[in-house]
């Protein structure tokens, strides 16, 4: 099982040499990934969560590609209606390429009703938009011939909707900071999909919360809690057949991102652990 980390690439703390070195201690703990969010416009409702500076996924990762050796580059999630599929084929390929085949392109269909607005993009077709996405990146790729066709698309959500996505569309499910009782209902939901569709389960790859507790947690997502709980959640997870796991150690408050050490801190306390 890969183990990743959602590196901000948002916030008043953030900057090229954070992230530089973001990417450095990542890979320099042995993890496997390293992904990016997106926003395109810091409206309001997005910067709510996550204030400017908003660095724009496949600019970030074309400069931490050239920063790091061996990790795996990612975004979790693209989202997909902002932009233009044959735009998203191109610099996927491109990216993929010049980093030596280590792109994984995670997708989602949004949430942000401002940001929609200010690009002019009908947030109800938001579903439609992220289907026509993946379908035509995968045939601009086959088509051109490109090398780039080797890239997983990893589908994000937990909706009905987003369940029959990744089932059809999507090399890999990728869920978002659920509870262990989520989780369980989520996968058995994904394989209800599947057998109703006839086809194979994509591999699980959730992105799971990453806050260290001193004391036991009774009620909490997974990620959260003891050092013992959090590996716990882990082990269950591969148990649970997930072929990637990616860690976000960003709790919510955007001040984190001006001091990255207690993140790195206990990104080092799981990996140490957890191999």
């Amino acid at each position: 099982m890969l183990i990743g980390v959602n590196v901000p690439n948002f916030g008043p703390g953030t900057s090229p040499a954070v992230l530089r070195d973001w990417a450095r201690t990542v890979e320099g703990l042995g993890f496997d990934l390293l992904m990016v969010s997106d926003h395109v416009v810091v409206t309001p409702d997005v910067a709510e969560q996550y204030p400017a500076p908003f660095y724009e996924p496949f600019t970030t990762l074309s400069w931490l590609a050239g920063v790091t050796e061996r990790i795996r580059l990612g975004t979790t999630v693209l989202i997909a209606p902002y932009r233009h599929p044959l735009l998203v084929a191109r610099m996927a390929a491109n990216l993929s390429e010049l980093s030596g085949d280590r792109l994984v392109l995670g997708v989602g269909i949004g949430w942000a009703r401002q940001e929609f607005a200010a690009l002019g993009i009908p947030f109800q077709r938001r579903g439609a938009l992220t289907d026509e996405l993946i379908t035509t990146v995968r045939a601009a790729w086959r088509d051109a011939g490109y090398r780039a066709g080797r890239i997983p698309i990893w589908v994000g959500g937990n909706s009905d909707a987003a369940l029959r996505r990744a089932v059809r569309l999507g090399d890999a499910w990728h869920p978002l900071r659920q509870s262990a009782e989520q989780w369980r209902e989520s996968l058995a939901r994904l394989g209800q999909v599947a057998a109703a569709e006839e086809r194979p389960l994509p591999e699980p790859a959730p992105r799971i919360l990453l806050r260290l507790t001193e004391r036991s947690l009774a009620e909490r997502r997974l990620g959260e809690g003891t050092l013992e709980q959090v590996v716990g959640d882990l082990d269950r997870l591969r148990a649970d057949g997930a072929r990637a796991v990616v860690l976000d150690p960003f709790v919510g408050d955007p001040e984190e991102t001006r001091h990255p050490e207690p993140a790195w801190q206990a990104l080092a306390a799981v990996r140490k652990e957890f191999r």
